[in-house]
This record gives C-alpha cells, structure tokens and sequence, in this order.
C-alpha cells in the first residue's frame, strides 16, 4: 500500500488537468485507482464518481463567474443522461449483472478509455466536420441539434455511470461536432464541466446505495485535487491546447489496451 499522502500527489496532477482541459477526471483518475492503487473495480468507479463531482464544482463555479458555461447546452445534455445514469444503475443491481461486474466494469473501462484516445486525438477534425455542416446546411443542422445533444447526453450518462470515463473528454469531442460555433474553446470546457457534475453525483449516489464508495480514499484525493483543478483553469490557456490533449490521448491508448489485455 501506497502512503495516504501519495493518493492526495494524484489528485493534485488530475485536478491539473481536469481544470485545464475538462479531461482526465475518470479517465485518468479510474485507472490509477485500479493499476497503481489496487483499488477493486466498483469500488474505484463509485469513489471517482464523487470524486469528479466535487473536483468539477471548483472548476464549474470559476467558469460560472467568467460567464464560459453555456446552461442551454447543459440543460439538453442532462436530459438524456440523467435518465440513462440512472437505468444503467438499475441494470447493474440486478443478479445477472452483478456476478459479472467486476469484469464488465474492467472491460468497459478499457474500451471506453480507447474510444476516448481516438475521440481526443481526431477532435478537431470532427470539429471542422460540425462547423462545415453547421455553415453548409445551417437550418437542418440546428433543427437536430437538440435532439442529437439528448442522444449524446445519453450515451455519456451510461457510459460515465458504468465506468466514470466519458464527461469530459469525450462529452468535449462530442459538443465540439454538435456546437462548433456556439461554443468558444472557453465554454466548451466550461460547459462540459457544468453537465458532468449533476452526472456524476446521480451515478455516484447509485454507488453509494450499492456500498462502493471508500471515503477514505475520496478525502485524501480531494485533498490535492482542489488546489489543482483552481491552478488548472487559472493556467488553462497557458499550455497548448493540441500538445496536452496528444499526450492525455497516448496514455489513455496505452492504459485502455492494458486494460483490455
């Protein structure tokens, strides 16, 4: 066992970059807790869950005030996956699922994780796909907008409820397709942080309900996190942009592929 301080050392790095990018949360945090710590696999993603949910509100209160939070967007992409959060938990409280948990909740982690490396890696060219369509075909474009944002937030709400990875980074790459002129690369992180939190304390009540979160564990990562996620948006525009996602997307390849090996 690691001391407890060296899990707050995590915390601290993730809270880095979740302020900076809206990346990283449970995609960087979650298998952390499984490879380094030895944390079980319900186990890690309850208390990431919570985790993520009070890291974002630091970053979601700083992007607020600043006015980068677009409530219209958070709004639709919450209606579709609160919902779906709360069938996966559902699903996963009953007897069928629950034998086999542990290794779905492994193998989705891993397959989650790879999707998220592509996603974060062709971000921008799905971006100029959106924006190209958004000028090309701007009636048909907004009228499925709002649609397609619920469909997204879906998606999200069971892929985030089921393995904690997923709200930010690929719900980025997702509303930089679906809002390529909406959305400043300021809002879009903001925006992002904001829909992730109501997510995450939903899915992570669902785990509290099933006894998988280690409380512990959480107060020490929230302990380095806090600071970290205010010097990363305060610092956001500092680092480049294209240089930070390319190495986030590397690593979550290479830990996605080992998960699923």
């Amino acid at each position: 066992m690691y001391p407890d301080y060296v899990t707050s050392i995590a915390g601290f790095g993730v809270g880095i970059v979740v302020g900076m990018t809206g990346v990283g949360g449970g995609a960087l945090m979650t298998p952390l807790l499984l490879l380094v710590f030895g944390v079980a696999p319900q186990t890690a993603v309850g208390t990431d869950l919570l985790f993520a949910a009070i890291t974002k509100s630091v970053g979601a209160v700083s992007h607020n005030r600043r006015g980068t939070v677009d409530w219209t967007v958070v709004r639709r992409l919450l209606l579709g996956s609160i919902p779906a959060s709360i069938v996966t938990l559902l699903l996963l409280h009953t007897n069928t699922v629950s034998r086999m948990e542990d290794k779905l909740i492994v193998g989705a982690l891993g397959a989650a994780l790879v999707i998220t490396s592509f996603a974060t890696l062709f971000k921008g060219a799905l971006h100029d796909l959106g924006r190209r369509l958004r000028i090309n075909t701007p009636s048909e474009f907004k009228r499925v907008q709002p649609v397609l944002t619920v469909v997204a937030g879906a998606m999200l709400g069971t892929m985030v409820t089921l393995t904690s990875i997923g709200a930010g980074a690929l719900g980025a790459v997702m509303l930089t397709y679906l809002y390529p002129l909406r959305l400043t690369p300021a809002k879009l992180v903001g925006t992002d942080i904001a829909h992730a939190i109501p997510l995450a304390l939903v899915a992570g009540a669902g785990y509290f309900a099933m006894g998988s979160i280690d409380f512990g564990l959480l107060g020490w990562l929230l302990l380095g996190s806090l600071p970290g996620v205010l010097i990363g948006t305060y610092f956001g525009s500092v680092v480049p942009d294209r240089l930070l996602r390319t190495m986030i997307a590397v690593v979550l390849m290479f830990v996605g592929v080992r998960l699923l090996s």
